[in-house]
């Protein structure tokens, strides 16, 4: 691996990198489906199930609550990548990176979880996400759509 590639690796990208999107998402759209983004909530879905398991009784304590929500955004691309190669899950690979950045935290993380857990609700997010985007523009197209037709109705 060149140090450049390695480089890129260490850097959350920001928009979804696919053709598709290089072509037909608009920048709103990419940004929801970057790895950034998408790896965030895999650390949010840790998150909120040790919240809630700390709810219920388990022995969480808020300091390591404290140093999950501290760590929510700062991913480790590469340290991630290197997992990845060791371990041959993505999830895993995350859940050990994110598991060194929380290290008071790790012996709680992803506690009586699947990798489903994780990936569905994210992507079930990530939809949601996008048809608000996709709600929100359809509205403005109908709005300039009413105001043509309100205009050009005398026109036949």
């Amino acid at each position: 691996m060149t140090d450049q590639h390695a480089a890129d690796r260490s850097r959350p990208a920001q928009r979804w990198n696919n053709p598709l999107a290089s072509r037909y998402a608009s920048a709103e759209m990419a940004e929801i489906w970057s790895d950034s983004h998408r790896y965030g909530l895999w650390r949010r879905m840790w998150l909120a199930l040790a919240e809630a398991e700390a709810e219920l009784g388990l022995p969480i304590t808020e300091a390591q609550l404290a140093e999950m929500r501290a760590h929510l955004d700062a991913i480790d691309f590469a340290r991630v990548a290197s997992y990845e190669k060791q371990t041959r899950h993505d999830v895993f690979a995350h859940l050990h990176a994110f598991g060194d950045d929380c290290p008071a935290a790790r012996p709680i993380l992803h506690l009586g979880a699947t990798s489903g857990f994780v990936t569905d609700n994210t992507d079930l997010i990530l939809i949601a996400e996008s048809l608000d985007l996709v709600t929100a523009r359809l509205a403005t197209v109908i709005e300039h759509l009413a105001s043509r037709a309100r205009e050009t109705r005398g026109i036949i």
